[in-house]
């Protein structure tokens, strides 16, 4: 799979991006370290209630008597 000649001008160039400064790359990383830190927080919760759950699920399934 070759490009013709004529696509060469129908394609859209990708432009490189500039570094990030000090303040946006501070910035950058703040709002990625959120985003992980609710992610956690999340899974955390999850596994927590899941875990109650089956406690309650054996607690019922095999009272003590």
């Amino acid at each position: 799979m070759y490009m013709r000649f004529y696509e060469f001008q129908t394609t859209p160039t990708i432009k490189p991006s500039k570094p990030l400064n000090l303040q946006q790359y501070r910035l950058y990383s703040l709002k990625r370290n959120r985003d992980s830190a609710k992610q956690a927080y999340k899974a955390e919760k999850d596994r927590q209630t899941v875990a109650k759950a089956q406690q309650q699920i054996f607690k019922t399934k095999y009272p003590k008597n």
